[in-house]
């Protein structure tokens, strides 16, 4: 396997819990989970859920983009949600972001998110250069 490559948004959770944003392991990413929090603490798109995804994705992005890949890389992403009747809302961003690309994915409710968020995501990405 090629060298490991720690990827860090700068949160001071990463430091507090011991992980990182994102690791690349050769030419797989893994993107932890991620939540509709910004670099500054304030929570995105409160109470809505369609909101909270696409900023997610957005978020996600950009930690693949300092891992050499990109969103066309994905191939499974599973989505945490705390109230399973935001189905819709959603798959409706998922679906904006991934419907050419159409990775492998999970939709599972949970019974809770930190800080009260309504979505968490995580994405595996391979790169085939």
């Amino acid at each position: 396997m090629k060298e490991r490559i720690n990827i860090s948004s700068g949160t001071i959770w990463e430091k507090k819990a011991g992980y990182s944003r994102a690791v690349r392991a050769g030419n797989h990413i893994f993107v932890s989970g991620t939540v509709a929090v910004d670099e500054n603490g304030k929570t995105i798109g409160e109470g809505n859920a369609y909101e909270q995804t696409r900023f997610i994705f957005s978020k996600i992005e950009k930690a693949l983009i300092q891992a050499g890949s990109s969103l066309k890389d994905v191939v499974r992403t599973r989505m945490f949600v705390s109230d399973i009747n935001n189905f819709e809302e959603v798959t409706k961003a998922h679906g904006e972001v991934f419907s050419e690309i159409l990775p492998a994915a999970t939709l599972v409710e949970i019974s809770r998110i930190v800080n009260n968020l309504l979505i968490e995501i995580e994405v595996d990405a391979v790169i085939n250069k």
